[in-house]
């Protein structure tokens, strides 16, 4: 009789369709997990095994890691906004196991000494695993090959059109220079800088009318940037991800450009529409690229529906409540929370029959871990990692302000009602969150890639 470290029985798990493709899509079957030593060790009857744990998932459905591939966690420099604990913290109790940071902190992370500097202020305080993005700037252009293979980086991110913090790549040549010094996937926010210089004054002229957001960040602003960066990435066999997709405009485009590009959306971008939320919200709703109209959401979702968009991610980017009201718009910050509420808003949205949980772990654990090329996470499956989200599909819970982990103390979604809600979170066969409650102990290590 076998005793396993951690028994999961009586779920219903998302296993691989095809054993021998075990990241290409999942199915349903009713089933037990066996994890020992922080992997899969068994997947089925496991009739009398034994467990130094047991958990009952009767009624849950038991879900290789979900991933969230962008996030802000503000540290080093931004800590009074969100720090890598409380990032974490959120992540791991919105059912996420592994986030991707981003590199506009202060200082921006441009060398391997910030790099290195990262993951020594993650170790032993973070409650997910982790890897941080490298910025791409001026500075560092001819040294990224050399940086995106570092140990702990999850590649180089662009910023085409300037957002939070310093890091901003507008010119052309420049931009090419980046694309052709590396070969890994490459993140890309797309918006085109000299159109927003140009449009500023939109806003500038009607201050405190956060409504005119996507008016002065226009549907060309982001297409114009999305066009050059898939044109450069044809140009140069570049693997190219463009975040926060918002327009109807780009997604017919990337529709048609798929060769080298994979694609992301939000779960504010697929929730939120204009005007109602700037109405209800204020610069709460401020992020960019900025929330859009009905017509851009649907949109988005018909790119979900039909495989454009391949990957679902956060983009948690906070900032205080006073940063975010006390300023007049233009001059408030843009972003907002969204790690620990991204979970529970795309289960509400499976509960409105909008997608399904199958598409759901395509779009936030197989796809991110086949993209991006991460080692030995993404199924339920015998030998990989011992890392799960469980979840409730017929959980009603409301999203408030109080539960809210990030140091910023607020989402957009406050008093919002969701049905579907993370229940755990397992990495490497460690619970680190049941039923809202986090382990004290922090579980969270750097991510591994396959770069050969």
């Amino acid at each position: 009789m076998k005793n396993y470290d951690l028994l999961i029985k009586n779920g219903t798990v998302l296993v691989p369709t095809d054993p021998s493709q075990p990241l290409a899509s999942v199915t349903e079957t009713k089933t037990n997990v066996a994890i020992n030593k922080g992997q899969i060790v068994e997947v089925g009857p496991l009739e009398g095994a034994l467990s130094d744990h047991t958990i009952d998932a009767q009624g849950l459905h038991i879900l290789p890691g979900l991933i969230d591939t962008q996030v802000h966690f503000r540290e080093p420099g931004l800590e009074h906004k969100e720090d890598l604990k409380t990032g974490t913290q959120g992540a791991a109790l919105g059912g996420i196991t592994a986030v991707f940071e981003m590199p506009n902190t202060h200082p921006s992370t441009t060398t391997s000494k910030d790099l290195d500097s990262k993951l020594k202020l993650a170790n032993n305080r973070c409650f997910t695993d982790f890897a941080f993005y490298i910025g791409a700037s001026p500075e560092n252009v001819n040294e990224l090959k050399e940086l995106e293979s570092l140990p702990g980086c999850s590649g180089v991110k662009v910023f085409m059109g300037s957002s939070t913090g310093d890091l901003l790549i507008k010119e052309s040549g420049l931009l090419e220079e980046v694309v052709k010094n590396g070969s890994r996937r490459m993140a890309v926010h797309c918006e085109d800088e000299n159109r927003l210089i140009e449009r500023k004054s939109i806003v500038e002229k009607n201050p405190g009318d956060v409504s005119l957001h996507p008016v002065w960040r226009d549907e060309i602003t982001a297409l114009n940037a999305t066009q050059s960066i898939v044109d450069l990435a044809k140009k140069h066999n570049r693997p190219v991800h463009v975040l926060h997709i918002t327009t109807k405009q780009e997604m017919d485009y990337l529709k048609e450009n798929k060769d080298f590009v994979s694609v992301e959306c939000t779960p504010q971008h697929l929730t939120l529409s204009s005007p109602e939320c700037y109405e209800k919200l204020g610069t709460l709703a401020q992020m960019n690229p900025p929330i859009r109209g009905i017509d851009h959401q649907n949109r988005l979702w018909q790119g979900v529906k039909e495989g454009t968009v391949d990957i679902i991610g956060s983009d948690h980017a906070p900032h205080t409540l006073k940063e975010k009201l006390e300023s007049t718009y233009p001059k408030t910050p843009s972003g907002m929370t969204g790690v620990q509420t991204s979970v529970p808003l795309m289960l509400d949205h499976i509960h409105h029959k909008r997608l399904t949980l199958t598409k759901l772990v395509e779009l936030m654990c197989l796809n991110p871990c086949k993209l991006f090329k991460i080692k030995n996470k993404g199924a339920v499956a015998k030998g990989f990692e011992g890392t799960l989200t469980l979840v409730d599909l017929n959980k009603s819970k409301t999203i408030t302000n109080k539960s809210t982990a990030s140091r910023s103390g607020w989402t957009p979604f406050d008093g919002k009602n969701v049905v579907g809600w993370p229940t755990h979170t397992i990495i490497r066969g460690t619970v680190v969150m049941q039923n809202d409650d986090l382990n004290e102990t922090p579980q969270g290590q750097p991510i591994e890639f396959n770069l050969s």
